[in-house]
């Protein structure tokens, strides 16, 4: 699967295990930020391996090339346990620092969808913090509804902070 648009020269394709080091550079980058998680604490690559081995029939994790390095990845994970739920993933997207504003995202997010409707998902969902402008207008620009925002949902460093919910529906559901 290769990406359109800015991100051309860059390849997507399915996460695996060897790809956990780099997932957790971008994610651990991306927690520093404090822009896109509640996540405080690094991970390593033994916990990113562990997360890919226990998702990977029904939640696609992939990733993003660029002169054969992993530059960014999105993810789909279960969003609730209950059975009623199962054909939602909760997503994440991460750029790495160094590749932030090519597109890369935008190859990330649409190869997940494009995963995530060959899985028999029918919706993808997430909450983005409002100061996270580039997500939530990757979000808008792919199709994703903002549904609302939680106030005060959490807080990171102390700090109370609000999320947009935004949603994608696929497949069926989306007719």
């Amino acid at each position: 699967m290769r990406a359109r648009g800015p991100s051309a020269a860059a390849g997507t394709r399915l996460a695996t295990t060897a790809d956990a080091a780099a997932i957790a550079r971008i994610y651990n980058e991306g927690i520093a930020d404090r822009v896109a998680t509640f996540e405080t604490e690094p991970r390593g690559a033994a916990d990113i391996e562990r997360a890919l081995v226990r998702r990977a029939e029904r939640y696609p994790t992939v990733v993003v090339e660029r002169d054969g390095v992993v530059v960014a990845w999105a993810a789909a994970s279960p969003y609730r346990p209950r059975e009623c739920y199962a054909g939602i993933g909760e997503f994440s997207v991460y750029v790495g620092r160094e590749a932030r504003g090519g597109g890369l995202g935008r190859a990330a997010m649409e190869a997940l969808i494009v995963e995530s409707e060959k899985r028999g998902l029918w919706k993808l969902v997430s909450r983005i913090f409002p100061e996270n402008a580039a997500s939530l207008a990757l979000c808008r620009s792919l199709g994703f509804r903002e549904v609302g925002t939680y106030l005060r949902h959490g807080r990171l460093d102390g700090e109370w902070k609000d999320v947009v919910i935004v949603e994608l529906l696929l497949g069926d559901a989306a007719r």
